[in-house]
């Protein structure tokens, strides 16, 4: 089902290379054979996008700032796709739908209040209409084997924290619901991926059966923007 919500612009980018991550949120890159640090606004591993040598979009960071890394991370080019490398994108992205009525599956919500509080989770919506309400949460999706979109890239108890959520609040009588972003165009279904977290793909799994519902969506991605493009089907 198409979506196409209105692009996220990207500023003017800075073309590089990727050398290779430092820790979860710094890398090294090259830009015009000098060595500068990156902020990499992603804690995923993300193995199959930080590959030495990938052509890399940088962010330069604001004139006068006195941060340390020179540049934000904004894309990859892995020769087959471009992919978005932000994990805050996907809350926007989604969020531009919601407000542009562009998921017919939350027509019967006006009121869109993000990163709200259920137990002991920050889940990142909560819309509330007519119908009562419902959560959401959304989780950004990079890793692309075969055309299968799989999350997560690494073990993520948070990840789990927030689905055991999502059940309790169906337990109270509140619809919830969980949508996966993939950040790339190259991706046909999605699917959980038990070999990097068999407790998330179980948990997802006993979720979906107790009625949170599941959604997937893959982007279109280019040096100027990305898009929520279209849903995709979910494998579980």
């Amino acid at each position: 089902m198409p979506v196409w919500s209105p692009a996220l612009q990207f500023p003017p980018l800075v073309e590089g290379r990727f050398i290779k991550r430092l820790n979860r949120f710094a890398a090294l890159v090259d830009v015009e054979k000098r060595e500068y640090l990156a902020h990499v606004p992603n804690s995923g591993r993300m193995g199959e996008l930080l590959v030495p040598g990938y052509r890399v979009l940088l962010n330069p960071a604001p004139a006068g700032s006195t941060r340390k890394t020179a540049y934000d991370l904004a894309l990859v080019d892995t020769g087959d796709a471009l992919s978005s490398a932000d994990a805050r994108l996907p809350n926007k992205l989604v969020a531009e739908a919601i407000a542009e009525g562009r998921l017919p599956q939350f027509a019967g919500y006006p009121a869109v209040r993000p990163e709200s509080t259920f137990g002991e989770s920050r889940l990142d919506f909560l819309l509330e209409g007519p119908e009562g309400s419902c959560y959401v949460e959304t989780k950004s999706v990079t890793l692309v084997e075969d055309g299968v979109g799989l999350f997560p890239d690494a073990p993520t108890l948070r990840g789990v924290k927030h689905l055991h959520s999502l059940m309790a609040a169906m337990d109270e009588g509140h619809r919830a619901g969980v949508i996966f972003v993939i950040q790339r165009a190259d991706v046909e279904t999605f699917a959980p991926h038990d070999e990097a977290d068999p407790l998330l793909g179980k948990t997802l799994r006993t979720a979906a059966t107790g009625g949170v519902e599941v959604w997937a969506y893959r982007c279109r991605v280019d040096e100027r923007s990305i898009t929520l493009a279209d849903e995709i089907p979910v494998r579980l």
